[in-house]
């Protein structure tokens, strides 16, 4: 008795995955990373500095003495009635507090801050960057023919700006948490996905998708702000989408390695027109 072989199973082909181009747009707090750097920087140079900080009351004298013992020693003489911080036992706490002796790292924390404050919520787009620098050259220029750098010199160096590694660490790890979830995660809510024939849209956390087809449309990169799109910003920059038909434009700020976005996006539309 023959049995009838049975039919071999349907071939099932999965088709390719289709290539897409994600694109996030960051909020302004992606430029402050040079805030969290330094600052984790310079409280590493302040545990590597090896100093101690101590808190005295106001007209208490430094002064040399003789002590029994050990010598001829720097003291600090508190003035009268006044105590060092004490500990439980009721004895003078020695310093722990790490803090630099030079006041340069204090000086150099505050002016990256101060930069990163202007840079990133004071535009200074196309001609403003070219006008800054040239600025900035003629007063250079200015101050040396002057003879003045000297006089500024002297008085930068009065500037004395101590925070203890506690306050460096404390502020850089908090902001870098806050950078790392911003830019990670938030910003990320927020997005185009194009494809070769579609560009879906997402601008606001929580808002559905748009679909529009990529027919007519054309993309366009703005990198005309030196400071912050190629100075701290690493190459980022605005993705411009202009569809036909309309005048209405989908603006992305802020977008990281904007310039191979474009070719990436370049090259799928090109793709689509061969097929």
């Amino acid at each position: 008795m023959s049995t009838t072989p049975e039919p071999p199973p349907p071939l099932r082909v999965t088709p390719p995955a289709q290539e897409e181009v994600r694109i996030y747009s960051h909020s302004s707090l992606f430029y402050w990373w040079p805030v969290w750097a330094v600052g984790l920087l310079m409280g590493l140079l302040t545990l590597a500095d090896g100093q101690r900080m101590v808190t005295v009351p106001a007209k208490t004298e430094a002064q040399a003495r003789e002590i029994q013992g050990y010598g001829l020693r720097d003291v600090l003489i508190l003035p009268e009635g006044k105590k060092l911080p004490r500990d439980s036992d009721g004895n003078p706490m020695p310093p722990t507090l790490h803090m630099a002796q030079s006041p340069r790292l204090g000086v150099i924390y505050a002016t990256v801050l101060i930069i990163i404050i202007i840079i990133s919520n004071v535009p200074l787009r196309g001609l403003w960057s070219v006008l800054l620098i040239l600025a900035i050259f003629i007063l250079v220029l200015i101050f040396s023919l002057w003879g003045i750098w000297d006089d500024i010199v002297r008085i930068v160096s009065l500037l004395d700006i101590r925070i203890n590694m506690g306050g460096y660490l404390s502020i850089s790890l908090v902001l870098l948490a806050v950078w790392a979830v911003t830019v990670f995660v938030f910003d990320h809510r927020t997005y185009v996905i194009v494809t070769s024939g579609q560009v879906r849209v997402c601008l606001a956390i929580g808002a559905g998708e748009t679909v529009y087809d990529t027919t007519g449309m054309t993309f366009t990169k703005r990198q005309d702000d030196l400071f912050r799109h190629w100075i701290i910003g690493l190459g980022s920059g605005d993705l411009i989408i202009h569809r036909s038909n309309t005048t209405q434009e989908i603006d992305m700020p802020n977008v990281l390695f904007v310039g191979s976005k474009i070719k990436e996006i370049e090259r799928l539309i090109k793709e689509r027109e061969v097929v």
